[in-house]
């Protein structure tokens, strides 16, 4: 753990009020940490963990609530205090400011809950809030005293200023929020993850539904009708040209107020979150009639048993089930028929639910009939399994749009079933998946084993059964076996025109594997051996390698000119959007390679790297200073680890300015590598029992000089060969040691040349370095890599091909028969006989 005040807390990387190590001269680090902007990846994952350490018992559905109402305090505290006419009210006396005043105090607890908590909830009508007085959960004085003053600690980290927060989705305190709730989910387990839907999924909804394209304004309503945290309705938020109104119902009191919250911490104050529930009392009507909406989104508890709790759906006053009466214990349809009379005539939502309202039987199969009489389902999108925190079965999203309900004749299907990540105990879609799905249904595409446009009249011939696989097979086909292939040998035609793909690039590369031999089959060309080199050095495969090379040339090019432009003050989630779908729409045409491949692999390196890199730049421009790295012991000292600059690190610099003492120091690594190589085999060779050194007590320097000494002194001749092999262990273990301290003097040199070196750097060098050097090269490596992966696939299924078939079965049996006789002639040489 790292100990640098004021950022305990967060235990930071790096901290440059420490001497540079004995073994450099002193070089100041500029720019101290603690005025530095931090990462948003150590942010994160500094809160996540030191929130974790502080937990202790506690359930992470509860203590959740005490991390985000803290979050949610500092964030009003620096931007609404003493702000006249501020949306969000801070009372006099009840910032975070004077949270910190209570730390220690003995009375800290109940404090809180009356001096900070109840002033801000009865000002900005926030209810349920956590009580931080609570024995049962946060334990009894001074361990409570000692709880709660940690957790504010947690938040006096001076990078946490939200004062400056933007409006436009691009704030760190925005992600920081669902970061937390994300994990806060996962360690709830399966019955308690339900107050938060997968960012991914709410990416998904917001950009099918239209709001993107469409021109919205404040007057542009978006209504929840089960909330949870609120994170559906502000990624649909974000989508939207201009602000516009949301609107949110939650049954559970303590998630409300987190919704509430979240509204708040992303600049969407004015957003109306009731609490309640939703079907048995609707909080938003127009007299005696449901308000209706512009856009509708949920993600309903599954399969809710008790849905028609204070309800009589037969006599319902909002005339919701009209098309029919779900089941008493499945209430799946009961909220899609909720949302579809929540929509005004011309509205459009979407409705997470289980796969079983697609093909359920009975009352659903007639409201499901009714629905698509209607024409209010425009596509239903299949997603993996496992994706959801309250339970593990797939969902599907069924999207609904009225607009055009009276024309509508077919529905669009996806099954999107496939595409995913395992990311630890549950699924999570990609972004490459993500936005698939997103091209897919906004473009109407067709695309085999992947998406269809179902005309009604097909439903209907299927009972009106909506199971994507009666549609839409999305199975890998079976790899077929030949029979005849098998027998009388060769490849069958059939096969190899599977790789048609490849021969529309090469087309002269299927002669160069394969020959005719009999109709319908062919034999490989070369030997399986040379199966690589044959498709590796074909002149049409290396001039498709190189037009790739060139295609990726020049998307970088173009590439490098906008992400040299950059500055402070950039936004970088505007930056990788046009980024990333720049790059995924200079792949679209291209042959064999999958343009979402590509767009993944910057997305990847968006997360890990570039991401972080950005933020840096938009906070403080193109500055490029070394910080020293430090740790603490465990005994309280403090150990230097050397420097390190996230921007540009150590190795780009070393790459294009001191490329040659770098070589100098790879060559003395070499020897070095082969002197160790060279003493271990000795060891090996003569350190057994009757071996050279098995005089010895322990093999060392030490002890085969001693060794030496009294050989000579014995003055024994027959111990020569012995005394050689010892002098040349000897020297071998002194050149190693020679080269180790050369290796290290030269390293610490190199380190020197490259720490003094970052002073010299220009913004324009800093920026080859970052842009070229760092972020374009680590890509190209990964688009290159999917063409390796290209040529892999090609040569490994050309020899499967060839391996199958390679023996016929009359040469198998012809082989079989050959070698019985062998073993009976064995057998007969030992005296037995087989009959």
């Amino acid at each position: 753990m790292l100990n640098c005040s004021p950022c305990t807390a967060l235990k930071p990387a790096i901290c440059p009020k420490l001497p540079s190590r004995p073994s450099l001269a002193p070089a100041p680090l500029r720019n101290p940490l603690c005025t530095m902007a931090l990462k948003k990846s150590s942010l994160y994952s500094s809160l996540w963990s030191s929130c974790d350490e502080l937990r202790g018992g506690m359930d992470a559905s509860q203590y959740k609530d005490y991390v985000l109402v803290l979050l949610f305090l500092k964030y009003i505290s620096d931007k609404y205090a003493n702000v006249p006419y501020a949306p969000i009210e801070v009372p006099k006396g009840s910032s975070f400011k004077d949270m910190v005043a209570l730390k220690g105090t003995k009375d800290i607890g109940d404090d809180i809950n009356k001096k900070i908590i109840a002033p801000i909830a009865q000002a900005n009508r926030l209810s349920d809030m956590p009580d931080f007085n609570d024995s049962t959960k946060l334990g009894s004085g001074k361990e409570k005293v000692d709880r709660l003053t940690n957790l504010i600690a947690i938040f006096e980290n001076k990078s946490l200023d939200f004062s400056k927060n933007r409006a436009d989705g691009d704030d760190i305190l925005g992600d920081a929020y669902e970061y937390l709730m994300r994990h806060f989910a996962t360690e709830s387990g399966k019955s308690k993850g339900q107050f938060y839907t997968p960012a991914e999924v709410s990416r998904i909804i917001a950009q099918i539904i239209g709001i993107k394209t469409a021109k919205t304004t404040g007057s542009t309503t978006v209504y929840d009708p089960t909330c949870g945290s609120g994170s559906l309705l502000l990624k649909v938020s974000d989508e939207a040209q201009t602000p516009v109104t949301l609107y949110g119902q939650e049954k559970d009191a303590a998630t409300s107020g987190l919704a509430r919250m979240n509204t708040i911490l992303h600049n969407m104050p004015t957003a109306l979150i009731e609490q309640g529930n939703t079907l048995s009392n609707p909080r938003f009507v127009d007299g005696s009639s449901l308000k209706t909406f512009d856009y509708v989104v949920a993600n309903p508890p599954f399969s809710d048993k008790r849905w028609s709790t204070g309800l009589d759906p037969a006599s319902d006053p909002h005339a919701r089930f009209t098309l029919g009466i779900p089941p008493a214990k499945q209430g799946d349809y009961a909220y899609l028929l909720h949302i579809i009379r929540s929509l005004k005539s011309t509205g459009q939502g979407a409705c997470i639910l289980p796969h079983g309202v697609l093909f359920r039987g009975n009352a659903e199969a007639e409201i499901r009939k009714n629905l698509l009489r209607k024409g209010y389902i425009k596509g239903i999108i299949g997603l993996p399994a496992n994706l959801f925190y309250g339970t593990g079965i797939p969902a599907c999203i069924v999207v609904i749009d009225k607009k055009e309900a009276n024309r509508r004749q077919a529905i669009f299907m996806i099954d999107a079933s496939s595409g995913y990540m395992k990311d630890g105990p549950k699924n999570r879609l990609r972004a490459r998946d993500i936005h698939k799905i997103v091209d897919t249904f906004n473009q109407q595409l067709e695309v085999p084993k992947y998406s269809r446009l179902v005309t009604i009249e097909e439903i209907e011939k299927n009972d009106f059964n909506l199971n994507l696989p009666r549609y839409i097979d999305s199975q890998t086909p079976e790899d077929i076996q030949n029979i005849d292939g098998h027998l009388k040998g060769g490849i069958p035609v059939e096969d190899t025109t599977s790789l048609e793909p490849y021969w529309k690039v090469c087309p002269g590369l299927q002669k160069a594997l394969f020959k005719k031999n009999r109709t319908g089959f062919v034999d490989l060309r070369v030997e399986p051996a040379e199966i690589k080199t044959t498709i590796y050095q074909h002149p049409e495969f290396t001039q498709f390698i190189t037009q790739m090379n060139q295609h990726f040339d020049t998307w970088r090019q173009k590439a490098a000119k906008t992400l040299k432009a950059l500055d402070a003050g950039h936004h970088p989630k505007q930056l990788i959007a046009k980024l990333a779908d720049g790059l995924l729409e200079h792949y679209q045409a291209s042959p064999l390679i999958d343009p979402y491949a590509v767009y993944q692999h910057l997305m990847d390196y968006w997360e890990t790297t570039m991401q972080d890199d950005c933020y840096s730049i938009a906070a403080d421009g193109w500055k490029a200073e070394p910080q020293r790295l430090v740790e603490q012991t465990k005994a309280g000292k403090t150990k230097d680890r050397g420097w390190a600059c996230d921007l540009v690190p150590k190795s780009l610099v070393v790459a294009r300015y001191f490329a040659k003492q770098q070589a100098e120091i790879d060559s003395l690594a070499a020897m070095l590598e082969a002197a160790s190589a060279a003493i271990a085999e000795m060891e090996e060779e003569h350190g057994g029992e009757e071996g050279l050194f098995a005089a010895l007590e322990k093999i060392s320097l030490a002890s085969v000089k001693a060794r030496m000494k009294e050989i000579v002194a014995e003055g024994d001749t027959l111990s020569r060969e012995e005394f050689e092999l010892l002098e040349k262990y000897c020297a071998l273990v002194q050149g190693e040691t020679t080269l180790r301290r050369d290796l290290a003097t030269k390293t610490d040199e190199l380190d020197q040349l490259a720490l003094e070196h970052y002073a010299k750097l220009t913004p324009a060098e800093i920026k080859t370095l970052v842009v070229d050097d760092k972020w374009l090269a680590t890509l190209a490596a990964a688009v290159q890599g999917e063409m390796d992966r290209i040529s892999q696939s090609l040569t490994s299924r050309v020899k499967e091909l060839a391996e199958r078939y390679r023996e016929p079965l009359p040469q198998l049996t012809l082989r079989c028969q050959q070698l019985e006789a062998q073993v009976n002639t064995h057998l007969e040489r030992m005296g037995f006989s087989w009959q």
